[in-house]
């Protein structure tokens, strides 16, 4: 999934998909909700805590709810926070630390077979730059009207690729990922899909999957469209064909339009997720068809009832949900999750990231931006969930699944 943070987003029915939590998520914030966030006054949430424990006759608090009833923590690219993203040492690790789903980026090879990067243009994931036999394939190339220099998976064969090895996208942030630098290969969305129905069968628990198709418009002008080999590859297997959830996503429409035309209610555990950007940006298919409307106006009311015509969900940017202002301090939440909800649309924001760097103001610790910073990320998470969201994603799954189960309405 693409964000603006990237520059320093179970059964096939489950309860998420009628659950609405206690708060709206345009009621102005609680007392409760800022002693969470103010870390300025952690001698105040100290106090509340122990006149809350006075009570003689206190009584034992209730076990969590099954985990169906809980928000779901999505592997936003697998663990990437511990193992360099959209790997299969990524998604394992996600799955071992407690992700509910696993997410891969889907990008197209030169013989149209579909393999798990973040982005077509792979000098950053990879180490191509210094492979000396693909020296002669770095160009640059406009994607989504923004012209880039490097290497590109659609020059290059399956073959080819699977000759590269993955490494860390942003070193600086995380440094301890880099030992796992060269070690890894490029996945197959096959075998991304081999791995989560065998990770199923050793933890006991359907592992659904999460692919976003990259650039659709993009890859369609090519000749090598994302959705026809996306589709073939979920009905190969029984296992993402018929037995688990899949949420297919996209920060364009017309792709997903095209699939809910394509498949009807034929694939009833397949769910279709329009990712949204910040607000002022517009999907390029709009941008491509000259349609002036932006991501803002797939918020309101009515785009979310346009979006529901097609979709079953919406993954915006987080700080569409709640905002934060000049100093970085969070603002009430917005109306985007009432909207959503109002038409029965799932929301999983992204992205969520334990490091220093990513957090707001009040949240962050004394350190540089590759601190970890554990409770500030479940902070954050808390007030996401006090707003009302029915998932996330998150690079940390473990520091997610914390967030969640400790989550107390």
């Amino acid at each position: 999934m693409s964000c603006a943070g990237d520059t320093v987003a179970p059964p096939v029915t489950h309860a998420l998909q009628t659950r609405r939590l206690p708060l709206h998520p345009y009621s102005p914030f609680s007392f409760r909700r800022f002693l969470r966030l103010s870390l300025a006054l952690p001698f105040v949430a100290g106090c509340a805590l122990t006149l809350a424990g006075c009570d003689d006759d206190e009584q034992d608090p209730p076990p969590p709810p099954p985990i169906e009833q809980k928000a779901l923590v999505v592997g936003h690219r697998g663990a990437s926070a511990l193992r360099p993203e959209h790997t299969l040492a990524a998604y394992r690790k996600a799955v071992e630390d407690g992700a509910d789903i696993i997410e891969p980026d889907l990008v197209s090879t030169k013989d149209g077979v579909l393999v798990a990067r973040h982005e077509n243009e792979i000098s950053g994931t990879t180490n191509v730059s210094q492979v000396a036999k693909f020296a002669d394939r770095k160009v640059t190339k406009t994607i989504d009207g923004v012209p880039l220099t490097g290497w590109f998976t659609e020059d290059f064969t399956l073959a080819e690729l699977k000759e590269l090895r993955a490494r860390e996208r942003i070193p600086v942030i995380r440094p301890g990922n880099t030992q796992y630098d060269d070690q890894f290969e490029i996945p197959t969305l096959a075998e991304v899909i081999a791995l989560a129905k065998q990770l199923s069968a050793e933890i006991g628990r359907t592992v659904p999957i999460y692919p976003e198709t990259k650039h659709p418009t993009y890859f369609q002008s090519i000749g090598l469209a994302l959705e026809a080999p996306l589709v073939a590859t979920l009905k190969a297997d029984s296992y993402t064909a018929s037995q688990a959830t899949v949420y297919i996503q996209s920060f364009e429409t017309q792709n997903l339009k095209d699939l809910r035309q394509q498949l009807g209610t034929s694939q009833p555990n397949w769910k279709l997720v329009q990712l949204m950007e910040e607000e002022t940006r517009r999907p390029y298919d709009f941008t491509v068809k000259g349609d002036t409307r932006t991501y803002a106006d797939l918020m309101t009311e009515a785009g979310m009832k346009e979006i529901a015509t097609y979709a079953n969900g919406v993954g915006p940017n987080k700080r569409s949900i709640i905002n934060v202002d000049a100093e970085g301090k969070f603002l009430p939440p917005s109306s985007l999750v009432r909207n959503a909800h109002a038409v029965n649309l799932t929301v999983h924001p992204y992205t969520f990231r334990p490091e220093n760097a990513f957090m707001p103001a009040p949240l962050k610790v004394t350190g540089p931006d590759s601190t970890r910073n554990e409770e500030g990320l479940i902070a954050e998470l808390h007030a996401y969930l006090d707003a009302g969201i029915d998932g996330f994603f998150t690079d940390d799954p473990a520091v997610g699944r914390r967030a969640v189960d400790t989550y107390n309405p």
